[in-house]
C-alpha cells in the first residue's frame, strides 16, 4: 500500500503529521486514514434503509460485510441465501423487510467532518457491471436528519442546505462495467427534491485497478478528478454547499437480480486536505 505520509511528512515527525506547519501553498493534508485498522475515531457503521435498496446494512463487519486487512478496507455485499430479519429503519420509521443480502456502510459522521477542502479516496471495485451493483464514495451534509441522529442540530432534510450531497464515485451497474458517475445533487428547494441528472459526469475507468477519486472546492468552483485529472467542473457553485460534510463508503444492491458472487469495493486510503495560500 502506498504510504501517503511519506509525501507530506518528510523531515517531520510522523506522530504529528496533521499538525505540521504549512510551508508551501497548495493542498495541505489534515486527515488521512490508511486502514491499518478500523479506526473508530474516524468511522462508524451506518445502518439505515434508503432508496428501497435490497440489502441490509450490518454493524461490526458481521458476515464479512466490512473488513480491514492487509492495509485496505473491504466493503462487501454478501448473499446469505436465506432471508433474514433486518433492523434497518428509514428516516420515516419504516422497517426494512427481510432480505438475504447484507452489506457494509461506514461514515465519518460526527467523527471527521470538514467544510469544503478536498476529499480523495483510492479504491477499486472488482468484477464491475454485475446487475444490481451500486458501490459509492460520497459526501453528505452533517446536518442531515437520516439515521443515526446523534446531535440536536441534525434536523435538515435531504438535499436542502446542511444536507447537501456530492457523489465522488458511484458505479451503477445499469451502465455496464468500468464506468462511474461524479455529481452534485441539485436541490429543487424542498425535502426529498433532488435532481440526480442535471449536474453529473459519467466517465470510464478501469475499476478493477486502484484509482484516485476526488472532489475539491477551489476558487468557488467544485472540481471532480480521476487520478488528479480534472473530469468535471461546476463553476461558481462552491458557496452553494457551505456546510460541513462527512464521508460515506458503502456498497448497495439496487434491484432483485440474483448475485453470482459476493461483491467487494476495496479502499486503500481516504484523505482530506485544506488549501493554504
Amino acid at each position: 500500500m502506498r504510504k501517503l505520509l511519506t509525501i507530506f511528512c518528510i523531515s517531520i515527525s510522523l506522530l504529528n503529521c496533521s499538525q505540521a506547519p504549512n510551508q508551501e501553498t497548495g493542498w495541505q493534508l489534515n486527515f488521512l486514514d490508511e486502514f491499518d485498522t478500523f479506526n473508530e475515531d474516524n468511522w462508524q457503521d451506518q445502518m439505515l434503509w434508503v432508496n428501497n435498496e435490497d440489502q441490509c446494512y450490518l454493524p461490526n463487519g458481521e458476515h464479512g460485510t466490512r473488513e480491514v486487512s492487509n492495509g485496505t478496507l473491504k466493503v462487501r455485499v454478501i448473499d446469505l441465501r436465506d432471508k433474514q430479519p433486518c433492523d434497518n429503519m428509514s428516516k420515516t420509521g419504516e422497517k426494512k423487510p427481510d432480505t438475504q443480502y447484507v452489506a457494509g456502510r461506514i461514515a465519518s459522521k460526527n467523527k471527521k467532518e470538514f467544510i469544503k477542502g478536498k476529499w480523495t479516496a483510492r479504491l477499486r471495485v472488482k468484477n464491475s457491471g454485475q446487475a444490481g451493483m451500486f458501490p459509492a464514495w460520497w459526501l453528505l451534509g452533517a446536518l442531515n436528519n437520516e439515521p443515526p441522529v446523534q446531535e440536536a442540530n441534525e434536523t435538515v432534510c435531504w438535499p436542502m442546505e446542511g444536507s447537501g450531497e456530492l457523489d465522488i464515485f458511484e458505479h451503477h451497474s445499469d451502465g455496464g462495467p468500468d464506468h462511474f458517475a461524479a455529481r452534485v445533487i441539485k436541490s429543487l428547494g424542498h425535502c426529498d427534491g433532488g435532481d440526480w441528472q442535471a449536474e453529473m459526469a459519467v466517465e470510464k475507468a478501469d475499476l478493477d485497478q486502484f484509482n484516485d477519486f476526488s472532489v475539491e472546492w477551489l476558487n468557488n468552483d467544485i472540481i471532480f478528478r480521476l487520478n488528479e485529472k480534472e473530469i468535471y467542473r461546476l463553476e461558481d457553485q462552491g458557496d452553494e454547499y457551505p456546510e460541513p460534510f462527512f464521508a460515506i463508503l458503502n456498497f448497495a444492491k439496487i434491484n432483485d437480480s440474483p448475485m453470482t458472487m459476493n461483491w467487494e469495493m476495496e479502499v486503500d486510503w481516504v484523505k482530506h486536505e485544506v488549501w493554504a495560500d
